[in-house]
C-alpha cells in the first residue's frame, strides 16, 4: 500500500536514496530540485493545487511537495550488527514522531549504524517522522524488533557491549565507546524500561550541570553518539 510523504528535503531524499520506490511527485510550486532529483530518478513530476498537496499531506507542514512511496523499509537486526564496529540507537518507548525522526537525523549525521525501534507502544517511520528528520530516514537504516530485552541480548551475542542512558548511569566520558556499542535510550517521561535496563551491561549518562535534570532523547542521542565518534577518532 503506497504512503505519502511530504516536504521538499523529504522528498529530495526518497527520491536520491533509492531505498524505497517513489511512485510519483505532486508539486504544487515548481521546485526545480525536487524536478531535479525526480529527473535523475525517472520519476513523473504533476503539477497540482495547494490545495491537493494540503490534502494529501493531511494538513501536516508540505512546502507544497508530496510523493506517493512505496512503505518504509525497515531492516532486520542482524543487518545492523553486520557493519564495522557497530553503533546502534535503541529507542525504548518513543512516542513521538518527531522525536524519532530528530534522532534519525542525528544517527545520520553521526554516521551510526542504524536505529532499533519496538513494534508496539512506540512510533514508527511514518511521514511526520520523515519529515522531522529532513529525509535522513532515507538513508538510516531502522530495525523494528517485537522485543527490546531479546534485542539486547542479540546484540550482546553478536558482540556489543549495550548501556541503557540513566541519570546516575556512567559518565560517558569513562566509558570506551571504540568497541562496538549500543545506546539504549527510552522517552523522557519514563526512561528506560527496567527489563531492559537489566539486560543491558550497564549504564551512561550525560553529566548535567544545570537546573534541568535531562534531555530530549534526540539531544541525548547527538551528545553520546559524537562522543562515540569523537573516541574513534571521526
Amino acid at each position: 500500500m503506497p504512503e505519502t510523504i511530504y516536504g521538499v528535503r523529504p522528498v529530495i531524499e526518497a527520491l536520491r536514496g533509492g531505498r524505497r520506490k517513489v511512485i510519483e511527485v505532486l508539486d504544487a510550486t515548481g521546485n526545480a530540485q525536487v524536478a531535479q532529483a525526480a529527473k535523475a530518478a525517472a520519476v513523473p513530476v504533476h503539477k497540482v493545487s495547494q490545495q491537493r498537496v494540503a490534502e494529501l499531506a493531511a494538513g501536516a507542514v508540505h512546502q507544497g511537495i508530496v510523493a506517493r512511496v512505496s512503505p518504509y523499509p525497515y531492516v532486520e537486526l542482524k543487518d545492523l550488527l553486520s557493519t564495522p564496529v557497530p553503533l546502534v540507537v535503541v529507542l525504548d518507548g518513543v512516542t513521538d514522531p518527531h522525536n524519532l525522526g530528530a534522532v534519525l537525523r542525528v544517527a545520520d549525521a553521526a554516521g551510526a549504524s542504524g536505529v532499533v525501534i519496538p513494534k508496539d507502544r512506540a512510533a514508527g517511520v511514518t511521514a511526520a517522522a520523515v519529515k522531522a528528520s529532513a529525509g535522513a530516514s532515507e538513508h538510516v537504516p531502522v530495525a523494528r524488533v517485537t522485543n527490546l530485552r531479546r534485542a539486547v541480548d542479540q546484540m550482546q551475542r553478536a558482540g556489543l557491549w549495550v548501556y541503557a542512558a540513566e541519570v546516575r548511569g556512567t559518565p560517558y566520558g569513562d566509558l570506551d565507546l571504540t568497541v562496538p556499542t549500543g545506546l539504549v535510550l527510552g522517552s523522557e517521561g519514563r526512561g528506560v524500561r527496567r527489563l531492559v535496563r537489566e539486560g543491558c551491561d550497564g549504564t551512561v549518562s550525560i553529566p548535567m550541570l544545570g537546573a534541568v535534570g535531562s534531555l530530549n532523547v534526540s539531544v541525548a542521542s547527538a551528545v553520546l553518539l559524537y562522543e562515540a565518534g569523537r573516541q574513534r577518532g571521526r
